[in-house]
């Protein structure tokens, strides 16, 4: 579907921060540094990020499957610092037609749903002035506007935006000025497309809120250079110096690692207890991030999401998901705590490092300091994050030399 927002873009919008500090953070791998400090402390930066990288790109809402809910039509979130109102009709084919709009009423603008709020309505209702609209946003009822001769019903629809279902997950361009998602996903799709996410279901799913900022989480993920020190349990099963990171098109980062020899998967014994996914690699697993909020994780046998929404610039939640495949017909379901106990111990152990780091950053005393040869996955994420603070669309990074 092609949507035509009458949001207007003016143009690249540079990130509330001195652009001499992004310098040295911009420069070639080996001689770069982090981001400076306020990247990550700023309550300025942060409402940046929230309107020009959430709002102002794809970020991911979550499984079609949680946001769908019996016979739910209507859900509230607020994507970046932008209010939405998904709309789930129904297909011909029996599916859902999912649909995202502004979630402000064309009259006086009062939010149709509050944030969070669910409905089962065919009809969309402005509590306000009882303006009423379809499941395909278009204007059905605006009580005493009958005889105005110049009010026309078909220009008063909701702004519709871009969404996109994608492998199982729902994503939204709340801004209506991001790049097709297709770009914004690049190569990406060929890495994780393998692996079937669309096809598998929620079999776990944790939650956390960590003390520290959403990228400092990401940059944590990004690398092993941590790994021996932090994580003896993942070290006893993958090769921390192992794989390679792409450098391929997209808004996004990633690399692999690999399985020791006689390893199965990544658990606490190194022991599958679920089935083989076909078509991907029995000895390695990815690590992808999708810029702003989504981190997958391909297993030889399941598939681990990070989520994150930043709550404040040292605090983010995060939602760690675990996707296997459908039992087949009188099958019992897997038992995924040999993979979820694994990951909750090195989710544990990561958060408390990104809490560290948060408390480091925070300090008079910090400076940014250089990467390690190993961090080049991190060099490419800053670099996607500083030259989107400087208005270029994470999509449309430089290949890294």
């Amino acid at each position: 579907m092609t949507i035509t927002s009458n949001h207007k873009d003016n143009g690249p919008v540079p990130a509330p921060m001195d652009p001499s500090a992004l310098e040295r953070s911009l420069r070639p791998f080996g001689q770069s540094t982090m981001l400076p400090a306020e990247a990550y402390t700023s309550d300025a930066v942060l409402a940046w990020e929230r309107r020009h990288l959430f709002a102002g790109t794809w970020p991911c809402l979550g499984r079609l499957e949680d946001l769908i809910v019996g016979d739910l039509t209507q859900r509230a979130v607020t994507v970046g610092d932008v209010p939405v109102l998904l709309t789930f009709g129904d297909t011909s084919d029996g599916g859902k037609d999912v649909r995202a709009f502004a979630n402000t009423c064309r009259h006086r603008g009062h939010d149709l749903l509050p944030d969070g709020g669910e409905a089962n309505r065919q009809s969309i209702v402005c509590p306000y002035h009882a303006w009423a609209y379809g499941l395909d946003g278009s204007l059905r009822g605006a009580p005493g506007f009958r005889e105005n001769e110049y009010f026309a019903p078909a220009e008063q629809g909701l702004v519709e935006l871009p969404v996109e279902v994608w492998q199982g997950w729902v994503f939204v361009n709340a801004t209506g000025t991001a790049a097709p998602f297709a770009e914004h996903l690049g190569a990406l799709a060929d890495l994780v497309i393998p692996s079937a996410p669309g096809d598998l279901v929620v079999a776990a799913r944790h939650t956390y809120e960590i003390a520290s900022n959403w990228k400092v989480i990401a940059e944590n993920y990004h690398e092993c250079y941590h790994c021996p020190l932090i994580h003896p349990e993942l070290c006893q099963v993958s090769v921390p110096t192992s794989g390679d990171n792409y450098d391929l098109p997209g808004a996004w980062v990633g690399g692999s690692m690999v399985l020791r020899d006689g390893m199965q998967t990544m658990s606490v014994s190194g022991e599958s207890a679920g089935v083989p996914l076909p078509g991907v690699d029995p000895t390695e697993v990815l690590y992808l991030g999708l810029t702003p909020n989504l981190l997958i994780s391909p297993h030889p046998d399941y598939v681990m999401t990070h989520r994150m929404v930043p709550l404040a610039p040292d605090r983010t939640w995060v939602e760690c998901t675990w996707l296997f495949p459908k039992p087949a017909e009188g099958d019992a379901p897997i038992d995924p705590s040999y993979a979820v106990d694994f990951w909750d111990i090195t989710n544990r152990q990561d958060w408390g490092a990104c809490e560290s780091v948060q408390r480091g950053l925070a300090s008079p005393h910090f400076q940014p300091g250089p990467l390690a040869p190993n961090e080049d996955a991190v060099h490419q994420f800053v670099t996607q994050i500083g030259r989107a603070y400087q208005g270029v669309p994470p999509h449309l990074q430089p290949t890294i030399d």
